[in-house]
């Protein structure tokens, strides 16, 4: 991983530290280059967050405080061109979280190539709290992966077309923020190829529907076997005074073949250096509830209070059983200062005492845990 921090710390040495260089040799000169410059903009910021959590399934009483993220942003454009990439720092790994290079091609289109976050279902994401809804375990929301996106804004809609030719990382490499396809043990499986599409309508300005569409093959590169998965949602995202309410449900699945590795209707996922399982196919439901609260004051500038609810319900087969993930919480924003206070309750869910979403290894009862995570962005 040091040679990939090394990299990024220079690309952004090399923007902060060049954007402003010029030499002309004419009046003429200095004029355009001072014309440019103002063209050209570089912004560069990041995070630092502080993490503690309690588990009821934890032989740990008293609960752990630990660092959990540092993280530089840096976004840069030039006319019609734009870069965005982040990358992050967490206590075990460090990862790309993305990096892509656009160009707006008029005042309602643009094209964008890299590691680009995937277009589907609720825009940017479908939930409010720290911990996201379950969609975002199963690769479904806030995920990310090499390709090209294209972009048309319309008057009342807008269409998300992109293409992926594989995840941002191999896969065999959990260390990553974005959860995906993994190769586990002689199950050699990777994602290979990948199309989303995803339509937009606003009934109003603070009310959209949506549907989204993902169609795409893994491949199992020792068996040399591949085969298809896809998934279909519709979405409502509404804002409604200070209320913001959330509705969702995806369909996905995965062929289930021998050489494959999921004729046992599971597939290895990894992300957070750890790999697990999900079931192959299933219905994912998503109701999210947020009120934010203005305050104002010396202490507190806001405060939204949130309730997310994800029910992943797998199709009827052996092994496989109901996953639930409810956070219920608060975020506080003072400045740069933002604090999440979670309780999460989950039953047979992954991250919250489950082995995995959607699958059945003898304990699918519930779990809980509080997580408080506070932290600076600059």
């Amino acid at each position: 991983m040091f040679y990939k921090t090394v990299f990024f710390l220079f690309l952004t040495l090399y923007f902060t530290t060049h954007a402003s260089e010029s030499e002309p040799e004419s009046d003429r000169d200095k004029t355009q280059e001072q014309t440019e410059q103002k063209d050209f903009n570089v912004d560069l910021g990041g995070a630092i967050r502080f993490n503690y959590g309690w588990k009821d399934y934890s032989a740990d009483s008293n609960g752990s405080f630990d660092f959990e993220l540092f993280r530089i942003d840096l976004k840069a454009d030039y006319k019609r061109w734009f870069f965005d990439a982040q990358y992050r720092w967490y206590k075990d790994f460090d990862t790309i979280h993305h990096a892509f290079l656009g160009y707006n091609i008029n005042e309602t289109q643009q094209i964008s190539a890299g590691v680009l976050q995937v277009p589907m279902g609720i825009e940017p994401y479908a939930s409010h709290s720290f911990w996201f809804g379950g969609t975002y375990y199963l690769g479904l929301e806030d995920d990310y992966d090499l390709g090209v996106a294209w972009r048309k804004v319309f008057d009342q809609s807008q269409l998300h077309i992109a293409y992926f030719s594989e995840s941002e990382y191999r896969a065999d490499e959990y260390g990553r923020y974005s959860f995906d396809v993994a190769a586990v043990g002689d199950n050699r499986t990777k994602e290979d190829g990948q199309l989303n599409g995803r339509f937009q309508y606003s009934l109003t300005p603070r009310h959209t529907i949506g549907l989204s569409g993902q169609l795409g093959e893994i491949k199992n590169t020792k068996t040399n076997v591949s085969g298809r998965h896809w998934a279909i949602g519709a979405h409502y995202d509404g804002h409604i005074n200070q209320w913001n309410l959330q509705a969702q449900t995806i369909k996905y699945r995965y062929q289930n073949k021998a050489g494959l590795g999921t004729d046992n209707y599971r597939l290895n996922l990894a992300a957070f250096m750890l790999p697990f399982e999900i079931a192959t196919e299933a219905w994912v439901t998503s109701l999210n509830a947020a009120r934010t609260f203005e305050i104002n004051n010396r202490a507190i500038d806001s405060i939204t209070c949130y309730n997310n609810t994800t029910l992943t319900a797998p199709s009827d087969q052996a092994g496989l059983a109901d996953s639930i993930q409810n956070v219920t919480g608060c975020l506080f924003v003072k400045g740069g200062l933002y604090t999440y206070v979670d309780w999460i309750a989950g039953k047979n869910m992954w991250f919250a005492g489950g082995p995995g979403v959607g699958i059945n290894d003898g304990d699918t009862g519930w779990h809980s845990r509080l997580n408080i995570n506070f932290g600076y962005f600059f």
